[in-house]
């Protein structure tokens, strides 16, 4: 049975610069069945839903619902429910938890702050502090998005959950269902696609030591796709791989072709030349679309660096 994801796999689709695009990450534990549009078809009151929405419109902020692995029928609602938040911009990332019995709490929130990095607001709502535990790891497994979450996610969430790894929970929406199992791992914010077991322990265990593990890598949801891109191509050149030493500091350009400048901790730059062109062949971009599309992938043209540090130069 062809698929929107075995298609992908089989044409050999690059997955680099396909990250849903988020600065912030707001996650809301939300057991029971999820519909497609999860915020509002859940057994979350569709109301605070559509308001939440609305909150968090233009502010940089993404809201996701969560749940752990397992079975989802008509689940008992937990008194108190996890709530995270992350910023995953390097220099000032940060992932913090809550637990809250009233969801509609949220609403208190400032979004635009969280959107910048401020995470006062989520830490005086509800009584938030710095996550201590594991890295999250959220596996999207919306099978009413598109069926290929479900049959390849669940399975990946079940056993990353079996082997104990305590970070793990499923995920209502990460874009890119053809790269299915996606997964985003916080505080970082780096997405992988067709993703593995195993590869998804090295990537946990990578993010407990401030790495990252560009193999399966989509990109940094900080950044919008061309530097998403340009990072991980720098990435792989210079065999740097700290998750907080590389920046994208510029973007110039439009569709089709950027310029794209990442900048280095210890201050060194490259300009990265990223082009825009269509996956091909045409399919349907989801399990269930009846058009025909040509998914927009990014390509790195060149990669050139343009200062060293004096440091470095000496």
């Amino acid at each position: 049975m062809s698929t929107c994801s075995s298609v992908s796999r089989d044409s050999d689709e690059p997955v680099s610069g396909t990250a849903a695009t988020a600065r912030t990450w707001l996650l809301l534990e939300q057991p029971g069945p999820w519909g497609a549009k999860a915020l509002t078809s859940s057994h979350l009151d569709p109301a605070l839903g559509r308001a939440l929405e609305a909150a968090a419109q233009d502010t940089g902020v993404r809201i996701a619902l969560i749940r752990r692995p397992g079975r989802h029928a008509d689940s008992r609602m937990p008194a108190a429910r996890r709530v995270f938040a992350a910023h995953t911009a390097p220099g000032n990332g940060w992932l913090h938890a809550a637990t809250t019995s009233d969801p509609a709490r949220l609403l208190d929130l400032d979004f635009a702050a969280l959107g910048r990095g401020d995470h006062h607001s989520f830490d005086a709502v509800l009584g938030a502090e710095p996550h201590e535990g594991d890295p999250l790891a959220l596996v999207c497994t919306n099978g009413k998005r598109d069926r290929c979450c479900a049959l390849l996610g669940r399975p990946l969430a079940a056993e990353l959950a079996a082997s104990e790894a305590e970070g793990v929970w499923e995920v209502t929406h990460l874009g890119g269902h053809r790269f299915s199992p996606t997964v985003l791992v916080l505080p970082y914010g780096y997405a992988y696609g067709r993703a593995e077991a195993h590869l998804l322990k090295e990537v946990l265990q990578g993010a407990r030591e401030g790495r990252v593990v560009v193999e399966g890598c989509r990109g940094r949801s900080a950044w919008e796709r061309p530097g998403q891109a340009a990072e991980l191509a720098v990435r792989t050149g210079i065999g740097e791989y700290a998750a907080e030493t590389l920046s994208v500091v510029r973007t110039a350009g439009a569709a089709p072709h950027w310029e794209v400048t990442v900048a280095h901790a210890d201050g060194r730059r490259w300009q990265v030349e990223v082009a825009q062109s269509a996956a091909l062949p045409p399919r349907p971009e989801s399990c269930g679309a009846s058009v025909l599309g040509s998914p927009a992938r990014m390509d790195v043209v060149a990669v050139r660096e343009t200062r060293v540090t004096t440091a470095l130069a000496s």
